[in-house]
């Protein structure tokens, strides 16, 4: 699979998170790296071209400075419509696509690859020197983030007070990041965005550390999407009363499709059950509610037809259907074309009518349940679904350019695999252990210690022995890299292959040095390959000499 090293270790194969926009998605791994699929137009993939991928590629992230990707770890991705955005661990914002409203953070065209959001590295931005983005999300034409101290920012195309007050709400592009000034002195622990609106999960205190969090929304409210009992649009921040604080629901997730909303909710304290429901609102004439009817809703109701006694913990929106994941591996959706987002121009086989009821999705004809699932994410017409605790993905719903990552354009009218690197069992390592295995391990503890007692010198002498080896190979490795390179050999210098697949790949490695090299050190390389080859040709010439000296000189030779 192009794009993808297929011998990286496990915990480097591990999906942690998903977006997905209009027709790509974006696939986070554990080691950092995001991968990205399905249609390129605007450059939204970040590979550079427009080009569709049928199944997932690297996306590199390079600093002006350095051109080294290594440098930047992701931590987060989010895709709005046509643009995506990574959060890298020192809290800078990569953003790449369509940015006609600013949405890339930039003033400028759109981008084919991923570029610092510079608003989040100027003084004047941090002149709080803790302060830190933490969180990101896109929808629509607008992307927003979350900073540590609780605050948001937004850009790109986001509504906005007008300047006239008779012209209330308005929709302007900004590619400058701007604070929400409604919600400073709040700790806003979530952010989610449509089309035109946005709602904002807000802790009552200054963490979300068990105190309450309300819900906020603001923006477009045609259709209801807003939970606020009317149509009314809205400038300012209000509270979804449904969730206040006399509420015996409290929410933990929040999604928003174009023109609807979806939120999952649990008892409050002291209720002690793990149950949670998914409420919905807005749009509701393709079923993306899960009422059971096509009417809209303005106030916040109950998805219908879910099992009772459910954990759910994941929701998402796609343009006119919605998606939930329970703890225990069932996935459920339902809106637009029996759930699956198609359009009716797209139907295909049997599938016809919307859902107006959650139908179940089930993984394989012969299991229902998607074993240790981890996130389910909606793009306008098709899903994706994280599982096996991260090491494989499923899609379904619309195939065109490839959005299905399954290396082909074909509608799905149930979860096929993404194309991903199998890992197998004997490969992961296991981080959790059950409660049989726990008992065993306290039982081998007291041997363990014995036996780790007796051995921890010989190990101790075995690893100083490795040691001097690898001190050794690394002065030989620095003097050779010096008079090749003229300059120290640093360990940004391990060639990318070697460091994380542990093979080395001599050829593609030397294009991409020489692509990489400016005139002075093409300069360098070419005279030390001269004296190198002159050197090569006097030792030759010297041999050859040698070899008939000894010819002239044995008595044998020269009477043959």
């Amino acid at each position: 699979m192009e794009g993808t090293d297929t011998s990286l270790n496990a915990g480097n194969l591990k999906v942690t998170a998903i977006a997905a926009g209009e027709a790509h998605t974006l696939a986070l791994t554990g080691n950092g790296r995001v991968h990205s699929w399905g249609r390129g137009m605007f450059g939204r993939l970040g590979r550079g071209s427009e080009t569709d991928e049928l199944s997932p590629v690297e996306v590199r992230f390079e600093t002006p400075q350095f051109s080294d990707e290594r440098r930047t770890k992701i931590v987060a991705v989010a895709a709005g419509a046509y643009h995506s955005l990574a959060l890298a661990d020192d809290g800078s914002i990569w953003s790449w696509g369509y940015n006609l409203y600013g949405q890339l953070g930039s003033d400028g065209e759109n981008s084919a690859v991923p570029c610092l959001v510079e608003q989040f590295l100027k003084p004047e931005t941090k002149s709080n020197s803790s302060l830190k983005i933490s969180y990101i999300k896109a929808g629509g034409m607008m992307s927003l983030a979350i900073d540590n101290q609780g605050g948001v920012w937004i850009w790109g195309n986001y509504p906005q007070q007008s300047s006239s007050p008779e012209e209330g709400l308005s929709f302007m592009s900004t590619f400058t990041p701007s604070p929400v000034k409604d919600l400073l002195g709040h700790t806003v622990v979530k952010v989610a965005c449509g089309t035109e609106h946005i709602v904002a999960l807000v802790s009552t205190g200054k963490a979300n550390k068990g105190d309450d969090v309300l819900c906020y929304s603001w923006g477009s409210n045609k259709h209801g999407q807003l939970g606020l009992g009317d149509t009314q649009r809205r400038h300012h921040p209000e509270i979804v009363e449904t969730f206040n604080q006399n509420s015996p629901w409290e929410i933990y997730e929040v999604a928003c499709g174009s023109l609807h909303t979806a939120l999952l909710a649990r008892k409050k304290p002291p209720s002690d059950t793990h149950e949670s429901t998914c409420w919905t609102f807005g749009l509701g004439e393709n079923g993306q509610l899960g009422h059971g009817t096509t009417k809209n809703a303005v106030s916040p109701q109950q998805v219908k037809g879910l099992p009772d006694s459910l954990a759910l913990i994941s929701v998402d929106c796609g343009l006119f259907h919605t998606s939930v994941l329970s703890s225990s591996g069932e996935a459920w959706s339902w809106g637009m074309e029996r759930g699956l987002g198609l359009c009716p121009g797209a139907r295909v086989s049997a599938v016809s009518g919307d859902a107006v009821l959650p139908l179940l999705i089930s993984c394989s004809e012969q299991n229902a349940k998607f074993d240790k699932p981890v996130q389910v994410a909606c793009g306008a017409a098709h899903t994706v679904l994280v599982a096996n605790d991260g090491y494989k993905m499923w899609s379904w719903g619309r195939g065109r350019s490839g959005v299905l990552g399954n290396g082909k354009t074909d509608d799905c009218l149930s979860p096929t695999p993404v194309l991903w690197p199998e890992v197998t069992e004997g490969d992961k390592q296991v981080e959790t252990k059950t409660d049989n295995e726990e008992v065993k391990t306290e039982e081998k503890d007291s041997k363990q210690v014995a036996e780790t007692d007796e051995n921890l010198p010989s190990a101790m002498e075995k690893m100083k022995v490795l040691e001097s080896r690898l001190s050794t190979m690394e002065q030989y490795a620095s003097i050779l890299h010096g008079s090749i390179f003229g300059k120290p050999f640093e360990e940004r210098d391990i060639p990318i292959s070697l460091q994380y697949s542990g093979t080395f790949d001599v050829a593609k490695e030397w294009e991409n040095m020489l692509e990489l090299a400016d005139r002075a050190k093409l300069v360098r390389l070419e005279m030390f390959y001269r004296n190198m080859l002159a050197g090569v040709k006097d030792q030759l010439m010297k041999k050859r000499i040698q070899e008939v000296m000894k010819e002239c000189l044995n008595p044998s030779a020269r009477g043959n």
